[in-house]
């Protein structure tokens, strides 16, 4: 059974930093794509960043230069490292592997101005 469990949510300033990550149980990871989408409310769910199963990355405008997004194949987690947060950053952050059915439950990220 596949299951994605996101931490590192929580409250931060702007300018401040955050890095979320994603554990991902079953024997997929390696060898898939790895994506992390945010939803604010009243807004459509949007891709923030994707990596390869061969670490190619990419990124939303709105986040390029301040978002890195990482895994560690060894330890089947993806990672967002999030720094010079704004207040329109403020979502839920969901990872997913990339064309699949499979997502993480989701963890808050709210930066205040």
């Amino acid at each position: 059974q596949v299951q994605l469990v996101e931490s590192g949510g929580g409250l931060v300033q702007a300018g401040g930093s955050l890095r979320l990550s994603c554990a991902v149980s079953g024997s997929i990871f390696s060898v898939n794509g790895m994506g992390w989408y945010r939803q604010a409310p009243g807004k459509q769910r949007e891709l923030v960043a994707g990596i390869t199963s061969g670490g190619t990355t990419n990124y939303a405008d709105s986040v390029k230069g301040r978002f890195t997004i990482s895994r560690d194949n060894a330890k089947n987690t993806v990672y967002l490292q999030m720094n010079s947060l704004k207040p329109e950053d403020t979502s839920v952050y969901y990872c997913t592997i990339l064309l699949s059915r499979y997502w993480g439950q989701g963890t808050q990220v709210t930066v205040s101005s």
